[in-house]
């Protein structure tokens, strides 16, 4: 049957594991127009994944549960803007700081470890919903209608931020703000503002995309679910060119990447390769995507806020 064949299962596994790249990457493009790099996304997809799964376990209530990562996602991207727009501490440290403290050995663990809820089955958990008739229809079913409440929410953020970007006068400030924070504020637009809040918003996406994972994906808690995410999305958003748009194409081909090993192991596809080498292809593609777009030349021709990772000190204009 066509809907078993191995395109179409790696096909939708694109989807179900481009869904939290693709939030993550959203919150990270919204952070990065703003001119504020942040390499913490990996530590908040973790604490609003263990945040998460901890609310929907106490409550049954999945919403509640994507409302508590949201908050726990954004509060760690607090602490990084007051750092580093505030006190304008370096922004490459206090991301991966913040990835440390919070990681697979730090803060996510203990919260899974101190809440109780390490390798417990999810009491609820995102499903497809739609008829059955609709998901089990040729090549389409399978790939866009076999899905979650989160690939469809997925959807509607990428629209969502793409128009704000674009045909919002505040986006057009979010993007002066980037590209010539002194400029902007000549002109009246508060650059801290502007910074602190699309930060904080992107690290509310990073919180939901962790709860793909945990509320979806492997609908439990295990230390480092994750599994390096954060990182992908942050060369996601390179690889868009900083569009919200291409952040979905490119979320996709990451999340193929990531599918595959699972994929091939079932049907024992190549089964004489060692199944690592498959899991190490979305991260093999990220650093290929992070070598190729690492000079500054590089960056300005793909459309790279010019002021990204700068601090803005208004003395200095």
């Amino acid at each position: 049957m066509i809907n078993n064949s191995v395109v179409v299962v790696v096909l939708a596994s694109a989807v179900i594991y481009g869904t939290p790249l693709l939030y993550a990457a959203l919150g990270e493009l919204l952070a990065e127009r703003s001119g504020v790099l942040n390499l913490g996304v990996e530590g908040m997809m973790l604490v609003g994944a263990v945040m998460g799964f901890w609310a929907v376990q106490r409550t049954g209530l999945l919403w509640l549960g994507i409302v508590v990562a949201m908050v726990a996602g954004a509060a760690m991207a607090l602490i990084h803007a007051f750092l580093v727009i505030t006190l304008r501490a370096n922004q490459i440290v206090s991301g991966l700081a913040l990835t440390i403290f919070a990681g697979a050995a730090g803060l996510s663990s203990y919260l899974g470890n101190d809440l109780n809820i390490a390798d417990q089955p999810a009491r609820q958990s995102f499903s497809p919903f739609l008829p059955h008739s609709w998901r089990t229809a040729k090549v389409v079913g399978p790939i866009l209608l076999d899905q979650s409440w989160l690939v469809y929410a997925s959807w509607i953020c990428v629209v969502v931020v793409a128009l704000y970007l674009n045909r919002t006068r505040f986006g057009l400030n979010v993007r002066a703000v980037g590209d010539a924070p002194a400029a902007a504020d000549a002109m009246g637009i508060d650059v801290r503002a502007y910074r602190y809040v699309h930060t904080v918003v992107g690290g509310a996406f990073a919180g939901v995309g962790g709860a793909c994972f945990s509320l979806s994906i492997t609908p439990q808690w295990v230390d480092g679910l994750t599994s390096g995410a954060g990182w992908i999305a942050i060369a996601l958003v390179i690889f868009a060119f900083w569009r919200p748009t291409f952040c979905l194409v490119g979320a996709y081909f990451f999340g193929a990447f990531s599918g595959i090993p699972f994929t091939f192991q079932a049907r024992g596809i190549l089964s004489g390769i060692p199944p690592e080498l498959f899991q190490a292809l979305p991260y093999t593609m990220t650093i290929v995507v992070l070598v190729l777009v690492s000079s500054a030349g590089a960056r300005r021709r793909l459309g790279a806020p010019q002021a990204l990772g700068t601090p803005y000190v208004r003395e200095e204009r």
